[in-house]
């Protein structure tokens, strides 16, 4: 049996908000949930183990979005490469980008399993990570890249499901293995008192379920998404497409990365406290911002289909819907986060200073992330048209440069938590503000 069209959003046609809740709020929450599975390793070692184990687990997070950002970039060019063969009917064109999607993923994944387990040591060295949990951030580093193949995999498999519609069923891909995962951190880390490589481990397992549960639904999917072994291939204009769109995509990720790296590293500087209670801050950090992935994710699909179909006004409403219901959304999680920080802090640590360093994180950075919606949603609108190096520079200098010139200018200058934190809200604000500029300037232009 085949999955039924249950699944799948009619995007080219009807009303559109409700559409775009439907596809937005199960990706934000299925991301959402990513990151407290995730969090968990962070909660567990925080808690029954050590706060330099804590430490260790939540500082990994910037290094590994630097290796891992242009292969996960890549998949946003499947994404929208499949969906722009939505919008045009070409089913023939839709299985071989499948095709070539999981091909990549597969490559993808491990390349960064080899290059994950070789520089572990040296880039989180790079990075000023604390002498006392270098060699543990070494070791949760080089496990978590075992499980990279089965990462990509899941990505790649998600942005295709996506591409018509389906973001429930990536949803209870990574419900499953989160759930797997916290069960597996209580075991590992409290019951045989594993720490670092406990959560590492358990970690790898996680991905692996929600991998295979992703193939799982592309094997029995409706053609022309089914997904077959022996039809594995490399369709070179497809790859060309993908490359086209993602890598900028990727490179953004990449560049994000190394500003992030930068930022971890002066945190780093101010000892081990503090590097604890920014990765306990950095969860929510995380939580907030997947509502502006969600939603920026849903104006990357419906414009790719819509631009492609020629509905120049559909693709109108498909920006101030994403745009809206981002800030909205993103608010609420901003506010949540703001006002009970000190309560849901307290989940992760009770040592009383790495609290005060997460609660600064909390009110200098995390309380404005709505901020993001204003470059990433037109950013993602721009790679739907087909645009996608325009908003990646723009966020390489708005948010990338100007972070690693605050670091070196304004935070070595006062040496301060707070102000460090402060450049999040700064570059937010300069960046959405460019891109929104440089969003009406091409649609203006590509509609006349």
């Amino acid at each position: 049996m085949r999955h039924s069209h249950s699944n799948n959003i009619d995007m080219l046609h009807g009303s559109l908000l409700d559409k775009i809740l439907i596809f937005a709020l199960p990706l934000a929450i299925s991301m959402i949930l990513q990151q407290l599975f995730n969090s968990a390793d962070v909660a567990v070692v925080g808690r029954f183990d050590s706060h330099q184990a804590m430490a260790a687990v939540g500082s990994n997070g910037a290094a590994i979005n630097l290796m891992v950002n242009l292969f996960v970039g890549l998949s946003i060019g499947a994404n929208v490469i499949v969906a722009k063969y939505i919008g045009k009917n070409e089913t023939q064109k839709i299985h071989d980008a499948v095709h070539t999607s999981i091909s990549v993923a597969v490559i993808s994944g491990f390349i960064l399993l080899v290059c994950g387990i070789c520089v572990a040591r040296f880039l989180l060295t790079l990075m000023n990570t604390p002498d006392d949990i270098l060699d543990l951030a070494v070791v949760y580093f080089r496990i978590y890249f075992l499980g990279m193949p089965f990462i990509m995999l899941y990505n790649f498999g998600s942005a295709i499901l996506r591409s018509k519609g389906d973001s429930k069923r990536p949803l209870f891909s990574l419900a499953a293995g989160g759930v797997i995962n916290v069960i597996l951190n209580m075991i590992f880390v409290i019951v045989f008192k594993l720490g670092v490589v406990g959560v590492g481990v358990a970690t790898v397992i996680s991905n692996v379920i929600s991998a295979l549960m992703i193939m799982y639904y592309l094997i029995r999917e409706e053609a022309p998404f089914t997904f077959r072994f022996k039809d594995l291939c490399i369709i070179k204009n497809d790859l060309t497409q993908i490359i086209k769109i993602g890598l900028p995509a990727g490179l953004q990720g990449v560049l994000f990365a190394v500003s992030n790296v930068t930022i971890q590293a002066a945190i780093n500087s101010l000892g081990s406290y503090a590097s604890a209670g920014s990765a306990a801050a950095l969860n929510f950090d995380f939580i907030t911002y997947y509502f502006v992935g969600a939603f920026t994710q849903a104006a990357v699909t419906f414009t790719s289909q819509n631009f492609s179909a020629g509905d120049y006004n559909r693709c109108r409403k498909v920006f101030n819907l994403t745009t809206s219901a981002g800030l909205v959304c993103t608010g609420i999680a901003c506010l949540i986060c703001y006002i009970w920080k000190t309560e849901i802090l307290s989940l992760y640590t009770v040592d009383p200073e790495v609290l005060h360093y997460a609660e600064v994180r909390m009110v200098h950075a995390v309380a404005f992330l709505w901020l993001c919606d204003i470059y990433e949603v037109p950013g993602g609108a721009l790679r739907g048209m087909g645009y996608s190096t325009l908003p990646s520079v723009i966020v390489l200098l708005g948010c990338c440069v100007l972070r690693i010139v605050w670091v070196y200018t304004v935070f070595a200058y006062f040496k301060d938590f707070a102000m460090l934190m402060n450049v999040y809200p700064v570059s937010w604000l300069i960046t959405g503000i460019v891109t929104m500029i440089a969003y009406y300037y091409v649609r203006r232009k590509l509609f006349a």
